[in-house]
Formats: C-alpha cells, structure tokens, sequence
C-alpha cells in the first residue's frame, strides 16, 4: 500500500502514538471505492495504535484540486457540503472508530471551518510569502497543466497546493498531527504542506503516499459503464456492489486482496495459492467480495448478494426468489428480456400458456409451449411447470407486480404486470 515515504515517517511512527490525516473531498454524500484506499490506510493506522484524522476538504472542494485532472470541477455551497459531510462520517463510523474513549479515537474535522473567516490579505501575508513561485512551477501536477493538457490553469488552482499546506499547518498545531496521508498524485500538495512546517514553525512534519489503484489493464479502476461503485446501497446496492468484485480478473484480485481487505499476509497468501491450483472456482473473487460487501454492508446483506447471484447462475429456489426485493430483482435481471402484462388478467387468474404466448411473446405459440411444458424445460419462479394447465394468479407475483420465465437452464424472461 506504500508508494512514497518521507525520510522518518517510518521512525516517526515507531517512536510514539502518531496522528495522521487523509483528506477526502465532498463530491457527493458518499464515498465510493476510488475512496477505500485512504480508507483502508486509516483503518490500518488505527489498528496499529495510530489516531487517524479525517479531513473534509470543504474549503477546498470549493476550489477543486488540479493533481491529475485537467478540468475545474464545479463548486459547492456551504449547505450542500454540510449534508455531503454528514453522509460521509455515517459511512467512516462504520469501519474507524470515532466514539470510544481510546486516545487514537478518530477525529473529523472540515477544513472550511477554519478556512472561511481567513482573508485573502491574511492569507497571502502568513502563507502565500513562505513558499516561492519557482517551487509552486516544478510540481508535476502544475507542469502537466502548463504544458498543455486542459484548458491552463486557474489562480484559484495555482494556489490550491498552499490551501492543502495550510490544512496541514492548522492540524499539526491544533491536534499534533504529523504525517499525511494520500494518493501518489498528492505527493506535490504533500511536500508542500511539510515545507510550509518547516518554514513557517521549525516543525517537522511527514508524508506517505499509496499508489493510485488501476485495472490490470490500465483502466481507471473503480468505474463501471454504469458509473462509480458507491459506498451508500442507495446508489449501489450491495448485489451490484458485491457482483463488482466478483467480476475483477484474477490479476486485479491479487493486488485487490491484498489492499481492500484486512486479512493478513499469511492468509492472503493461502488463498492466492488456492486459487492459483483451480482458478475456475474463483477462491480469490469470491474472498475479495464477501470481505467488502461485509465491511462495507453487513453479512446480512452479503447472504442476501449470494443468494441473489445463485438465482441467475445457480439452482436458487422459488423462496430465495420471492425474497428478493424489487431494486435486486431488477437489477439481476437487468438486460433480461422483459414484457408488459395487465394486471387485471394476473389478478382474475389467467392459463399460463396464455400468458405466455398472447399477453407476452415469450414462446412463439401455444403448441411449442404445451411441448416445451411436457419436455420439462419450462420454469415460473424457478418451480418446474408440471402441466400446461397451470393458471397463474396474483399469488405468484414476486415483489407484487413480476413473474420469472425460464426456458431451459440460461433463458429467462421477466413479466411486469402493470
């Protein structure tokens, strides 16, 4: 998980209980995974006696961060940000502790309430004049955007470095904090922040950085075509969430394993190993996603992921079915063919070959259908139809409004009475 380390950082963190602090935007009211390596190096530093410090970057959320974008981002406003702030805290309660009396309790803080009443002629006499233009210019973050990528770069972005700096600054005299945390495109944001210590109160601060996590293949890692991967089930359910990690390849669960999870070295070892002997049965993946939905939701919510993923590609019962809640039931079936059938019919009781052929085109005709029925290969809510007079009721409905056709092992057809 390390990718850079400041020259004592690590006797630093031998020699005494030390506090630490990753800083998060507020984009949204949740995180999302691109977010769980901070995370995870926060709950890591805790364990190991550690106090972590989770900083909001309010102030700076309003400005935008230029380390490895190319575009401004759009600004918030303070109710917006309050509301973001609260989701987030909701999500880190559930993996470091904040509440106990333990001294490396961890500790939340917003860096727009110290950032809001400074002016900008306080700022530029305390801050601005500790650090030369020269050493702002040879960041790669800056370089990249004089060169060429985007559109420039703004006034606003040029002193974003100083703005992180300070953070570090009020931190380290208000809760003793030093060292920082980050992704390896906050080395720059970093060093700047230990220099302005150094300069500015003879203080001697430190930096750590983790590599920014890509796919195997060099792809951002974390998006779906659909998307970020959201920490909060409202915008990713723990089905879509736990499907994620079960799909990662076996080069990206390797690394994956070993980063986003807490099980020790020995063990993930072990799994490695095992999986390395029948790749097929996919030990690592499966490990991977049962150890984050989890962490991240409950184990309940992970029984609820297995039995919904053994429903498409397993022998799920009629009961594992009528469980499901309708989000999960949607989107497990998502792409499936799906018809449109009324609900007055279902509700007066309607033959299944009818429903079947007339109100939905699932099967060409009703003859093929009675076949079919006799074959054995036809299914209503993964109960085998017995006979072709089966009458399909409101009864049958899942969630009150769907009904599941399958013909044959893998063809499924969804019907929603409306």
């Amino acid at each position: 998980m390390i990718h850079d380390i400041m020259p004592g950082a690590e006797e630093q963190l031998a020699k005494e209980m030390t506090t630490a602090y990753v800083g998060f935007d507020p984009t949204a009211d949740s995180l999302h995974i691109g977010h769980l390596v901070g995370v995870m190096i926060l709950k890591h530093l805790q364990n190991a006696g550690h106090r972590p410090v989770v900083l909001i970057g309010g102030a700076t959320g309003m400005i935008g961060d230029p380390s490895g974008k190319s575009l401004e981002r759009n600004l918030l406003d303070e109710e917006t940000l309050r509301k973001y702030q609260a989701g987030i805290k909701k999500q880190f309660a559930k993996l470091i502790d904040f509440n106990s009396d333990a001294p490396n309790s961890a500790v939340m803080v917003n860096n727009y309430d110290w950032m809001k009443d400074m002016t900008f002629l306080d700022f530029s006499r305390d801050i601005g004049k500790l650090i030369t233009v020269n050493y702002m210019m040879a960041k790669d973050s800056v370089k990249k955007r004089f060169s060429g990528e985007g559109d420039g770069m703004s006034f606003t972005e040029f002193t974003y470095q100083l703005v992180q700096g300070y953070d570090f600054i009020h931190l380290y005299e208000n809760y003793g904090c030093k060292l920082q945390l980050g992704g390896s495109d906050q080395w720059g944001n970093i060093t700047t922040g230990t220099e302005l210590i150094r300069r500015k109160l003879g203080g001697e601060a430190f930096g750590i950085t983790c590599p920014l996590i890509k796919k195997a293949d060099g792809t951002k890692f974390g998006k779906t075509e659909s998307g970020n991967i959201w920490l909060d089930p409202r915008y990713t359910s723990p089905y879509k969430f736990y499907q994620f990690w079960l799909n990662v390849s076996d080069e990206d669960a390797r690394s994956y394993i070993k980063i986003f999870t807490m099980l020790g070295r020995d063990e993930i070892e072990g799994i490695i190993a095992e999986h390395e002997q029948a790749p097929h049965e996919r030990k690592l993946q499966k490990t991977l996603a049962r150890e984050l939905t989890c962490m991240i939701h409950s184990a309940e919510e992970y029984e609820k992921a297995v039995e919904a993923s053994a429903i498409l590609f397993g022998n799920a019962t009629a009961d594992a079915l009528k469980n499901l809640d309708e989000q999960t039931l949607l989107q497990v079936f998502e792409g499936v063919p799906q018809f449109r059938v009324p609900m007055s019919q279902i509700v007066s009781g309607i033959a299944f070959v009818e429903l079947c052929t007339t109100e939905a085109a699932v099967f060409p005709s009703k003859g093929e259908t009675r076949k079919l029925i006799q074959g054995g290969g036809v299914s209503l809510n993964k109960t085998k139809v017995a006979a072709p007079d089966l009458t399909v009721g409101e009864g049958d409905l899942i969630a009150g409004r769907y009904l599941l056709v399958q013909k044959g092992k893998k063809n499924y057809y969804l019907l929603i009475a409306e």
